[in-house]
């Protein structure tokens, strides 16, 4: 997939999929999928490192796992988060992220929100990075929100929500992620918009959708977010595998003659 695609395949009406990788060995498996392209999420910091918000991932860390992933999916579109701070700490800082990022591998960067972060969004749109959008529920703003919530019930903050999504267009965007808002907010969205609309928890009306790898594979059994499906209980066949292994290695069958080097 190409940066020209996402614009030609939202007006042929195909949809876009997306779904998150952080390591080498899973963006492997998302290459051999017909899954459309690849986001380095900033959650990356709760899915790899345990952390309880995307506040932890470092520009350092994005970097890293950006490569990792870039070097087990070349033949798909990858985004990169831009993390926490890093569009707040000036103009030079922000640019600098979204060099590393992009020198790391990633074919674009993402960024939460648009208020107070206009002159970075043109900034990097000038100096020819992509820029894929972010409204909605913005993880990096748990702080304030206090909770993990649908944003944009109410008639005042869906119009926030879909001029934010406007003026992220005007200003460059190639694509926007919506975050858990309202179905029917998401499909205004969409029509309204020439760039796609990507859905995560905000209905089947967008121009494509993106899920955390993780709870696709159902590598998590005990967390499982209401607007994701898993397709596998992978959590349960790593563990039969494992037990199998132990078994064979207690009673000494394995490793047999034909796992011998020599």
């Amino acid at each position: 997939m190409k940066i020209t695609d996402f614009a030609a395949f939202k007006k042929a009406g195909r949809r876009i999929s997306m779904i998150t990788a952080y390591d080498y060995s899973m963006a492997r498996i998302a290459a051999s999928s017909s899954v459309d392209c690849v986001l380095v999420g900033d959650s990356a910091a709760m899915v790899m490192h345990g952390h309880e918000s995307t506040i932890a991932a470092t520009p350092e860390l994005m970097a890293a796992h950006t490569a990792a992933v870039a070097r087990g999916a070349k033949t798909k579109f990858i985004v990169a988060d831009m993390p926490f701070l890093s569009l707040r700490s000036g103009l030079p800082a922000a640019m600098s992220c979204a060099g590393e990022l992009l020198r790391a591998g990633a074919d674009a960067v993402k960024l939460e929100g648009v208020d107070g972060h206009e002159a970075v969004i043109k900034a990097l749109v000038h100096a020819d990075i992509p820029v894929v959008g972010h409204v909605g529920l913005t993880p990096q703003s748990i702080c304030r929100l206090g909770s993990y919530r649908v944003q944009g019930r109410g008639a005042a903050q869906a119009k926030k929500i879909l001029a934010q999504a406007v003026r992220l267009q005007k200003l460059g965007c190639f694509a926007i992620v919506a975050e858990c808002v309202p179905s029917a907010l998401a499909r205004r969205m969409s029509a309204l918009l020439s760039i796609p609309v990507i859905g995560i928890g905000s209905g089947p009306h967008t121009d494509g959708q993106v899920l955390v790898l993780h709870d696709v594979l159902g590598l998590y059994p005990d967390f499982s977010p209401k607007f994701a499906k898993r397709y596998c209980d992978g959590a349960g066949l790593f563990a039969r595998a494992l037990s199998a292994f132990d078994g064979d290695v207690k009673r000494g069958r394995f490793p047999a003659r034909e796992h011998e080097c020599a």
